[in-house]
Protein backbone atom coordinates (compact mmCIF):
# COMPACT_ATOMS: atom_id res chain seq x y z
CA UNK A 1 0.00 0.00 0.00
CA UNK A 2 1.26 3.38 -1.17
CA UNK A 3 1.51 6.33 1.39
CA UNK A 4 -1.54 8.18 -0.57
CA UNK A 5 -2.92 5.27 -0.01
CA UNK A 6 -2.63 4.61 3.44
CA UNK A 7 -3.67 8.67 3.57
CA UNK A 8 -6.96 7.98 1.53
CA UNK A 9 -8.16 5.13 4.11
CA UNK A 10 -7.23 7.74 6.93
CA UNK A 11 -9.31 10.29 5.47
CA UNK A 12 -12.29 8.02 4.92
CA UNK A 13 -12.00 6.31 8.21
CA UNK A 14 -12.03 10.30 9.44
CA UNK A 15 -15.22 11.58 7.50
CA UNK A 16 -17.14 8.35 8.21
CA UNK A 17 -16.32 9.12 12.23
CA UNK A 18 -17.35 12.94 11.68
CA UNK A 19 -20.55 11.53 9.78
CA UNK A 20 -21.07 9.42 13.04
CA UNK A 21 -20.96 11.81 15.43
CA UNK A 22 -22.48 14.96 13.48
CA UNK A 23 -19.87 16.87 12.91
CA UNK A 24 -19.99 16.81 8.82
CA UNK A 25 -22.00 19.88 8.98
CA UNK A 26 -19.26 22.21 10.51
CA UNK A 27 -17.19 24.11 8.16
CA UNK A 28 -13.23 22.52 8.37
CA UNK A 29 -12.75 26.02 9.98
CA UNK A 30 -15.22 24.74 13.09
CA UNK A 31 -14.02 20.98 12.91
CA UNK A 32 -10.75 22.15 13.60
CA UNK A 33 -11.27 24.91 16.26
CA UNK A 34 -13.49 22.31 17.64
CA UNK A 35 -10.43 19.10 17.58
CA UNK A 36 -8.82 21.54 19.02
CA UNK A 37 -10.31 22.56 22.14
CA UNK A 38 -10.90 18.77 22.86
CA UNK A 39 -7.37 18.63 22.95
CA UNK A 40 -6.65 21.21 24.81
CA UNK A 41 -9.81 20.57 27.86
CA UNK A 42 -8.12 17.53 28.37
CA UNK A 43 -5.95 19.14 30.67
CA UNK A 44 -8.63 21.89 32.31
CA UNK A 45 -12.07 22.14 32.52
CA UNK A 46 -12.28 25.46 30.38
CA UNK A 47 -10.09 26.21 27.01
CA UNK A 48 -8.76 29.86 26.56
CA UNK A 49 -9.28 31.59 23.40
CA UNK A 50 -5.09 32.47 23.51
CA UNK A 51 -4.51 28.39 23.44
CA UNK A 52 -7.04 27.98 20.35
CA UNK A 53 -5.64 30.55 18.47
CA UNK A 54 -2.66 28.99 19.03
CA UNK A 55 -2.64 25.30 18.35
CA UNK A 56 -1.58 23.53 15.37
CA UNK A 57 -4.54 23.33 13.96
CA UNK A 58 -5.31 26.63 13.53
CA UNK A 59 -2.30 28.38 13.35
CA UNK A 60 -2.98 29.20 9.83
CA UNK A 61 -6.43 30.62 10.24
CA UNK A 62 -6.80 34.64 9.85
CA UNK A 63 -8.31 35.92 13.22
CA UNK A 64 -11.00 37.05 11.65
CA UNK A 65 -12.27 33.59 9.96
CA UNK A 66 -11.21 31.96 13.30
CA UNK A 67 -13.81 34.51 15.21
CA UNK A 68 -16.46 33.82 13.37
CA UNK A 69 -16.50 30.32 13.32
CA UNK A 70 -15.55 30.27 17.33
CA UNK A 71 -18.80 32.44 17.26
CA UNK A 72 -20.15 29.81 15.17
CA UNK A 73 -19.49 26.92 17.09
CA UNK A 74 -21.31 28.54 20.62
CA UNK A 75 -24.05 29.52 18.72
CA UNK A 76 -24.14 25.44 17.60
CA UNK A 77 -24.06 24.80 21.18
CA UNK A 78 -20.04 22.60 20.78
CA UNK A 79 -18.62 25.58 23.04
CA UNK A 80 -19.99 27.72 25.69
CA UNK A 81 -19.12 30.48 27.13
CA UNK A 82 -17.09 30.05 31.02
CA UNK A 83 -19.52 31.13 33.83
CA UNK A 84 -15.72 31.68 36.26
CA UNK A 85 -14.59 34.20 33.57
CA UNK A 86 -16.26 37.47 31.90
CA UNK A 87 -14.58 36.55 28.10
CA UNK A 88 -12.04 34.40 26.50
CA UNK A 89 -12.78 31.25 28.53
CA UNK A 90 -15.05 28.25 26.83
CA UNK A 91 -16.58 25.05 27.79
CA UNK A 92 -16.46 22.47 25.46
CA UNK A 93 -19.46 20.17 24.69
CA UNK A 94 -19.87 16.78 23.63
CA UNK A 95 -21.68 16.44 19.85
CA UNK A 96 -25.10 15.89 19.30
Amino acid sequence: MTEISKLTELRKLMQSMERTLGLEQLSPVERDIYYAAEELSKADQEVRTFGLIEHTLVQSVSRPTFFRALKSLVQKGYLSQSGNANRGRYIVHAPR
